[in-house]
């Protein structure tokens, strides 16, 4: 393999073609998207001043439950489906960085064993390759844009997955206790109408009453027994539906025996700071950052479609040295060294590159609208989760009032049958209209728990993980 002499442009020619591309990139390369402004000055069931504020971030912490405190402290740690979100996101910036590196100066070595055309001598190249795309025409930025949403759209799903973990975990916590404070009280009405049943049974004895009463008294029991097991049997299934969230097989029994919180807030009191709430949306909604990772990928993607209509420009060197394995050693030893830059120019495909491009951006635009009905649906979402808390709230507040009656009437004929003024069945049957009416608040109550519950998860409430805090999003672990 003869010497040939080397290709070395000057390096004002190098610095010449080095500015026009730039020249021509910077006139070619996507602007950045602006997303689209849909949200409200304010939310129409915002809650009065007066209702306590809680922390977005840590809203479960308001319900006064450790139970429910710990519960979701592990479940942030322990659940899988959290994991894999993680497990997601570090991909994500793993392959981020591994295309960063495509527009970074590569240097190869290589060595390998040719034989000339004639058949005569064969040769051992050694080389050195050295190349380094520019990524020009905004083939850079639009390459950086489309990890950039990767990952954003990885840490939305992280986030996404935590905010309904969380919510799940509440859920299921407050159906376990529901279900706990329904059998209590079914307990003390089956006291009351077996009171009742021994009451009527010695009226009936002394000829006072007919046997009627008595068969009534028994299809309560009958109906107690019916509701108390079926609240034995929620509590089970929320039982085992918080051992699944916390990556458990079984749930541990001391979660079906923990005593409720003796100083729980009242329900009708608990609400959000919601008055500026709007824009929080775009901040802690994962669905709405999940569209707006959308329009980055988007961008991204037509960006590179569009720089690829451009000639591709890659600044190469290369040196070989090529050594004579043969005995008919014409040549024992050459080196050629080039240096030089590679241009791609489409010509005849540029057509097909057109189309490509155009659909591209096709999917760009439709990624805004899809960003803008992602907002859309936030504000509906959380709209219609302060209405129904509102009235969900409401309702307990008459309950309430309604309990406090009851009681004060039920205090009343005690008072009265101490004085001989009132019977045993009137006392009993307003003892038992006060447990009617504790049942009833405790269901409202816990009906408006759960609404708070929803409302926190349509404002997208749960901390952010430490995978997200505490490395930048844009590079690599």
């Amino acid at each position: 393999m003869p010497a040939s002499k080397p290709i070395l442009p000057t390096t004002r020619a190098l610095a010449a073609w080095v500015t026009a591309a730039a020249t021509l990139a910077g006139c070619a390369s996507l602007p950045a998207p602006v997303l689209p402004d849909a949200l409200p000055a304010a939310f129409g069931h915002a809650p009065a001043s007066d209702a306590a504020a809680v922390d977005l971030q840590r809203w479960w912490q308001a319900l006064g439950d450790p139970l429910l405190d710990e519960l979701v402290g592990r479940a942030l740690q322990q659940n899988l489906g959290v994991a894999q979100a993680r497990s997601r996101l570090r991909q994500a910036r793993l392959l981020a960085g591994g295309g960063r590196g495509q527009f970074q100066p590569v240097l190869a070595a290589s060595a390998r064993s040719v034989q000339d055309a004639a058949a005569v001598d064969s040769y051992f190249n050694v080389g050195l390759d050295a190349s380094w795309e520019l990524g020009l025409f905004g083939l850079r930025e639009s390459n950086a844009r489309l990890h950039q949403g990767l990952i954003e759209d990885a840490a939305a799903s992280l986030h996404g997955v935590r905010v309904a973990l969380v919510a799940e975990v509440a859920h299921q916590t407050l159906a376990l206790r529901a279900a706990q404070q329904e059998a209590a009280v079914l307990i003390q009405l089956q006291a009351l109408d077996n009171s009742a049943l021994a009451l009527q049974r010695e009226r009936q004895r002394l000829k006072l009453a007919t046997p009627d009463a008595e068969l009534a008294i028994d299809a309560r029991l009958a109906l107690g027994r019916i509701a108390a097991a079926s609240a034995r049997q929620s509590a089970a299934a929320a039982a085992q539906a918080l051992a699944t969230l916390l990556g458990l097989t079984t749930p541990e029994p001391t979660w079906l025996t923990a005593q409720a919180p003796t100083s729980a807030p009242d329900a009708a009191k608990l609400t959000l700071s919601v008055r500026a709430v709007p824009t929080d949306l775009l901040r802690w909604r994962p669905d709405v950052q999940a569209a707006a990772a959308a329009v980055d990928k988007a961008a991204g993607e037509a960006g590179e479609a569009r720089a690829e209509l451009y000639p591709r420009i890659v600044l190469g060197a290369s040196f070989v040295t090529s050594f004579n394995l043969t005995k008919n050693r014409r040549t024992l030893l050459s080196s050629v060294p080039v240096v030089g830059p590679m241009i791609d120019v489409p010509l005849f495909d540029w057509g097909r590159r057109r189309m490509q491009a155009d659909a591209r951006d096709e999917a760009l635009a439709a990624s805004l609208l899809g960003y803008r009905q992602a907002v859309m649906d936030a504000v509906g979402e959380t709209e219609t989760a302060l209405g129904a808390l509102a009235q969900a709230q409401e309702r307990a507040g008459e309950l309430a009032a309604m309990q406090a009656r009851a009681q004060t009437q039920a205090e009343r004929l005690r008072q009265r049958q101490r004085l001989g003024l009132a019977s045993g069945p009137e006392r009993l049957d307003s003892e038992r209209a006060v447990l009617l009416a504790v049942q009833a608040h405790a269901a409202a109550q816990a009906a408006a728990l759960q609404g708070l519950v929803t409302l926190c998860k349509a404002l997208g409430g749960a901390p952010l993980d430490p995978a997200v805090l505490t490395a930048d999003i844009n590079a690599a672990p």
